[in-house]
């Protein structure tokens, strides 16, 4: 038979749960407080649920009624913590209610404590905190619960401890569709395509079936590694298994194809969603920039200004970018204009695009003039842009100041060090280019190793710079002395200035034939033959010389081929690239 307390308890709860929005909830409350129970910790609960989780809730309210518990039970710290991680704008708030609640000591934390932590540790990467979360759940007995552990499995993972991630995910003995997912997801993150595929693969042979957070996770691995091939039958996979093409599916499919060189069937995807959110416009509009299809980019933004979609940050990075790669300087400057009268306040990677624009179009005063006007201390990008402009144009009088705060935000940035020397390289100053080598070993500073992949037959194949680990290495570089020979009769003298952008691996002229790209392009063209297209991911910008010779390569091969360093686009047809050399 039920207690009074009960008896009271049940229709509070009854009428909270058909709560429409916050206006009903406050009648509630009101009449909640004048009942007997107004005191009673299970109604406040079940009132601050509601506040704190509800899609039409109020967390201000629940951070009010919150304040006025005397001691909250763990029911209503789980909602204070979870509610706190749902908000837009991320924050420490539920890490420090967690702390909070740790030191009240009347509340024990229980699974769902540790979940919403942990979850709200891999929102704001405090790994940290999500370690001594980890060990709270070990200390408090909680590690074997599902909701622990896969929590603990998207905290490494989404921080990008993909080792630890791996662990978490070996020792789940009953994996679920969320656990697979976020391993895959985690793999994604960091560009190990093919193990997410792998993974993805085991998935479907141990019978869970993917969802929609499990496809996202996979279409970003292809896009991280460029897999174009894997993306298509991925897209397929998912049109056959009638998984719905949600909002994210789709913006996730068109911001793959971007990055794989697919652009037109980007462009396909996109005008292909019956409803658009500002994630979908600005993808393609990003993806139209970095392709070079400046025109297209822009016509788009007006298509969006006029469907009175709300651009955000990432869009006007997509279009102060394309402004960048064709010099549209005036363009520029309206857009950022516009992006004031919007209301979106810029950020440090909108002033590193205006950097870029002015650094690009040959206005390096201006440039140095902006870049000493902006409200806010500028990082190191924007003297490496600062840099880059005054080496590409020959002016080196703003060279030495930017240099100096780059040296002092990034001492152990290998990058900087190679600018540098390539700079003074560039003016024959030997004695210079020698002193940043010994700062540079001095340092213990370690050029990062250009890296290339190319996608054959669903497998990624990595290279390094003078990479001999391949299994085929041999016929790689039978191939490549064979573009070589062609490559010199075609008249070609090697640019040996561009030795000194790895300064260490690539001094000798030799070893440009062995630039990470030209050995993922050679094997393309070892294992595919015309018409099928050269895809090729680059980690850093590839070198002058390169980009020559993969222009000569596409004439005399008759072959396309398509490089995605870390700038933007390169598709070369015909012994011309469709950036016009102005990269």
């Amino acid at each position: 038979m039920p207690s009074p307390v009960q008896i009271l308890e049940d229709p509070i709860n009854s009428l909270i749960q058909r709560c429409p929005d916050m206006r009903t909830l406050r009648q509630i409350h009101a009449h909640f407080l004048k009942s007997p129970l107004g005191s009673s910790a299970y109604g406040l609960s079940k009132i601050l649920a509601f506040s704190a989780l509800s899609a039409s809730g109020d967390i201000a309210y629940a951070r009010r009624l919150f304040a006025q518990i005397p001691n909250p039970n763990v029911f209503s710290w789980n909602s204070m913590i979870r509610g706190c991680s749902l908000v837009p704008e991320q924050s420490t708030e539920p890490i420090s209610l967690y702390k909070r609640m740790l030191r009240s000591g009347f509340a024990h934390p229980n699974s769902f404590t540790v979940a919403f932590v942990l979850k709200a540790c891999s929102i704001v990467s405090a790994f940290s905190e999500g370690l001594q979360v980890h060990c709270h759940a070990l200390r408090y007995g909680l590690f074997s619960s599902p909701f622990v552990q896969t929590g603990l499995l998207n905290f490494y993972s989404k921080c990008e401890k993909i080792a630890s991630a791996r662990c978490m995910f070996d020792e789940i003995s009953d994996k679920n569709l969320v656990a697979w997912s976020a391993m895959i997801g985690g793999y994604a993150r960091i560009g190990l395509v093919n193990e997410a595929l792998g993974l993805f693969r085991e998935m479907q042979e141990v019978g869970i079936a993917p969802d929609e957070v499990t496809m996202v996770g996979v279409i970003s691995a292809c896009a991280k590694a460029g897999a174009l091939d894997l993306g298509r039958w991925v897209h397929a996979f998912i049109d056959r298994k009638g998984i719905e093409l949600d909002l994210e599916i789709s913006t996730a499919l068109i911001d793959m194809y971007a990055k794989c060189g697919a652009i037109e069937k980007a462009r396909e995807v996109f005008d292909g969603m019956d409803v658009r959110d500002t994630m979908a416009w600005g993808s393609m509009i990003v993806g139209l920039a970095i392709h070079g299809h400046v025109k297209d980019a822009l016509e788009l933004f007006s298509a969006m200004l006029d469907s009175q979609v709300k651009p955000n940050h990432v869009t006007f990075i997509g279009v102060l970018s394309a402004c960048a790669h064709s010099g549209l300087v005036s363009d520029g400057r309206r857009y950022w204009s516009t992006m004031r009268e919007l209301g979106v306040a810029p950020l440090m990677e909108h002033y590193g695009c205006m950097v870029d624009l002015l650094c690009r179009a040959g206005r390096l005063e201006e440039a140095y003039t902006f870049v000493n006007d902006m409200p806010i201390v500028p990082n190191s990008v924007i003297w490496r842009t600062l840099l880059v402009g005054c080496k590409n144009s020959r002016t080196f009088d703003e060279a030495e100041t930017a240099a100096e705060q780059l040296l002092q935000l990034e001492p152990l940035n290998a990058e900087n060090y190679v600018l540098l020397a390539n700079l003074y390289a560039s003016r024959c100053q030997w004695d210079k280019v020698s002193r940043m080598r010994k700062k540079m070993k001095d340092h213990g500073v370690k050029v990062v190793a250009g890296c290339s992949s190319t996608e054959i037959d669903g497998f990624v194949h990595e290279f390094t710079v003078g990479d001999d680990t391949h299994p085929e290495i041999e016929e790689i570089r039978e191939m490549l002395r064979d573009i070589a020979e062609r490559v010199r009769r075609a008249g070609h003298e090697p640019w040996t200035s561009a030795v000194l952008h790895d300064v260490v691996e690539e001094e000798k002229e030799s070893a440009l034939c062995e630039h990470s790209e030209r050995l993922a392009i050679a094997y393309g063209m070892l294992k595919t033959a015309a018409p099928v297209v050269v895809r090729v991911v680059k980690n850093l910008r590839a070198c002058g010389d390169c980009h020559e010779v993969t222009k000569i390569i596409s004439k005399i091969y008759g072959r396309e081929i398509i490089v995605r360093d870390r700038v933007r686009f390169h598709r070369f047809v015909n012994g011309s690239c469709s950036c016009s050399d102005f990269w």
